[in-house]
């Protein structure tokens, strides 16, 4: 099983719920475990400043999916939850990407990873120091150094995160 680290965001249509049902799915994908999930935070758009505030967390995911075939399942998540993109770093009802999947570099048409920008977005880089301290990117850079950048982020919790009783409990902690 390869370990993934995947990014959640919402903005539209109850931001937690989303988050909170992707995660259910994300638990019941085929060959597949959610095993760490960060702390929901609000943040502020990237793109367009009249739209609403994001939720954001990242969740870690141990599976033994190829990257291209989990891509395809969390685009499912994303459509079955009825995704909206309506413009460009728009708001949308649910974004899923996936951020690192172990320790490979992956350039394709349909996938990026390590993902293309997560170094530049505290959204992303704060929740996942939160479930993965030690980490490393595959070129070396530590998520601690990553961290430094974002000292003063603005960012707030809106939901603390979930422990997990253990690494083989499928139960969703999560209400």
């Amino acid at each position: 099983m390869d370990k993934v680290y995947i990014a959640l965001g919402s903005n539209l249509a109850n931001p937690q719920a989303q988050l909170i049902s992707a995660l259910q799915a994300m638990n019941e994908l085929s060959d597949s475990k959610l095993v760490a999930v960060s702390s929901f935070y609000q943040s502020k758009p990237l793109g367009p400043q009249d739209q609403p505030d994001y939720v954001n967390a990242v969740a870690c995911l141990e599976t033994a999916l190829a990257p291209l075939t989990l891509l395809d399942e969390l685009q499912r998540i994303e459509h079955e939850q009825g995704r909206v993109r309506l413009r460009r770093w728009g708001e949308r009802t649910l974004d899923l990407d996936i951020l690192l999947y172990a320790d490979q570099i992956i350039q394709s048409e349909r996938l990026t990873v390590p993902h293309y920008d997560m170094h530049q977005r505290e959204f992303v880089i704060i929740p996942l120091a939160e479930i993965a301290p030690h980490l490393s990117l595959p070129n070396g850079q530590s998520i601690q150094t990553l961290v430094q950048k974002f000292a003063d982020h603005q960012m707030m919790i809106v939901k603390h995160k979930m422990k997990f009783t253990s690494k083989t409990d499928r139960t969703f902690p999560f209400k």
